[in-house]
């Protein structure tokens, strides 16, 4: 059965390795969460290996440089892996097979600080579906609005007429910046999938994505533990990854369950899934902050 558990310690010395998600687990998305700098400097100092995994469609040098200005310092990991840098390395070796035949005139969907996933790579970027031979997805623009999806349809509708291929470079239907609930690029490749449109997801919960995580960790799957806060993709991720989880309440799901554990356990059965614990959120020791 699913645990219950007011802090990080207890599982801290049955795993070796552990896969921790940023939103919602060691930051907010403008800062970090009370006692979450510490957890990590604690599994630090016991020994574990961290590697942060995130569905951010960024490259891992500038998810690097954010965590660093809010104080999460690279002495406190041992290594990062986004779905950005996932996704840039699938577009630059342009090998898998879903890849083939793509061409080369894409249509970006995401705002300008994204561009870091394709610069360098032999790619034109075009503006209209028309002339587009693929999208690369990463996520709402801030000059269409980020936290309704109905700007947006008038573009998914060109793009559905030509049903181009779509690569989702972030999973999550949604996060929480700073306590405001804004939509993420799987919302609007979920909507674009729903019109019989082929998407490419490269992110959590997909199983891809774990593999250069495992590379990192170097140890048996019995000895990794995946924290994060989203059902669908953190826990749901870590179950097809063949690894434990610990589900953090106080993210995503913070207004729906808050820390209601039979509330929890029955909505990670309905979803199928049994993560090994439940926690408030990402602190060694409960009330511990910093």
């Amino acid at each position: 059965m699913m645990l219950g558990l007011e802090s990080f310690a207890p599982l801290a010395t049955r795993y070796d390795g552990f896969i921790v998600d940023l939103w919602g687990v060691v930051h907010d998305g403008i800062r970090p969460y009370p006692g979450a700098r510490d957890c990590l400097a604690r599994l630090r100092d016991q020994g574990g290996r961290v590697v942060l995994l995130s569905n951010a469609p960024r490259r891992v040098d500038v998810v690097r440089d954010q965590l660093a200005r809010m104080g999460v310092t690279p002495d406190l990991y041992h290594g990062i892996m986004t779905s950005g840098e996932y996704t840039r390395s699938l577009m630059a070796a342009w090998t898998d097979p879903w890849f083939a035949g793509l061409g080369r005139r894409m249509l970006h969907l995401g705002a300008p600080k994204d561009h870091n996933l394709f610069e360098g790579l032999d790619l034109v970027q075009v503006d209209d579906p028309e002339d587009a031979d693929f999208i690369l997805n990463t996520g709402p623009d801030q000059d269409r609005g980020e936290g309704a999806h109905e700007p947006y349809l008038p573009l998914l509708a060109r793009c559905a007429a030509r049903k181009l291929k779509m690569i989702c470079a972030n999973p999550d239907m949604e996060v929480m910046r700073g306590g405001q609930r804004l939509i993420c690029a799987g919302l609007l490749a979920s909507l674009y999938a729903q019109q019989d449109c082929p998407v490419r997801w490269i992110g959590k919960p997909y199983p891809e994505v774990y593999g250069p995580v495992m590379d990192m960790l170097d140890m048996p799957r019995a000895r990794m533990l995946a924290v994060g806060d989203a059902l669908a993709t953190d826990m749901r991720g870590a179950r097809q990854a063949g690894i434990d989880g610990c589900w953090v309440l106080g993210g995503i799901h913070q207004e729906m369950i808050g820390n209601d554990l039979a509330l929890a356990r029955a909505e990670a059965a309905a979803a199928g899934l049994s993560p090994v614990a439940t926690v408030p959120s990402f602190r060694w020791e409960a009330g511990n902050g910093a």
